[in-house]
């Protein structure tokens, strides 16, 4: 684990969670360390969070940090050498009419209609099926830091929503959420790809996915974008010599 006395953070405080049910692996016991205050946490001093494992949820910064158990693997993809599949190519072809606006966190009635079910069709019965506009924004539009919503649509609707934090070395993709009526879209690939020509052109090398779990299959989807590093032991490595 890394020394914060070697990092610009050390006037944030970091606490553990109380153990809490796995969101991911069955039977499992999950535990978080929490940065706080979540105030003093700007783009800056949240970058260098980021390259050591954490991860955001609206103004929750957090890692995972469990008993017994290693299976979140923190990964990024290194831009710079990105080379698409044929399929990734064919989906930005599919998708090259769509328009895309980057533009500030707001609140929007369509988003939250179509969050709605994309939840129900992906997490039904994880709860966040049912969540209120204000777990919604409180989700995914309260931020300290530089973020930004991207809006995807076709002619007539949105289709996909992006949120992005900006970082010092990339991008981090928080959370997408799209249109799943159209089961052969793969609008979340889309976005990913997006998002990584994005980083190339402001000329930032990593886009940060979050963590991948092994054993999770609803996390296999990041796995198909080369390179991928893992963060392994405070050291970030090809994930696939992990």
């Amino acid at each position: 684990m890394s020394d914060f006395r070697d990092l610009p953070i050390n006037q944030l405080q970091f606490y553990a969670t109380a153990p809490y049910a796995c969101s991911y692996l069955p039977k499992r016991l999950a535990r978080s360390q929490v940065a706080t205050p979540s105030h003093k946490i700007n783009a800056s001093i949240y970058s260098e969070l980021v390259r050591i494992g954490f991860r955001r949820s609206g103004a929750f910064t957090y890692r995972p940090i469990c008993d017994s158990c290693s299976a979140c693997v923190p990964v990024r993809i290194d831009t710079k050498d990105f080379k698409p599949s044929r399929s990734q190519k064919r989906v930005m072809t599919r998708h090259s009419h769509l328009t895309t606006e980057v533009m500030d966190l707001k609140n929007s009635a369509e988003h939250y209609d179509l969050y709605l079910k994309y939840q129900s069709a992906r997490h039904s019965g994880g709860g966040m099926d049912q969540d209120s506009q204000e777990q919604y924004r409180h989700f995914l539009l309260q931020s300290n830091v530089d973020t930004k919503l991207v809006e995807f649509r076709n002619s007539k609707d949105v289709v996909a929503v992006s949120i992005v934090d900006n970082l010092e070395d990339g991008l981090s993709s928080v959370y997408t959420f799209f249109d799943t009526e159209n089961k052969s879209a793969s609008y979340g690939t889309y976005s990913i790809c997006w998002q990584i020509e994005l980083c190339k052109k402001l000329g930032l090398r990593y886009l940060y996915l979050g963590y991948w779990i092994k054993e999770s299959i609803k996390m296999s989807y990041k796995t198909r974008f080369h390179p991928i590093e893992g963060l392994i032991q405070d050291r970030w490595v090809p994930l696939e010599s992990i």
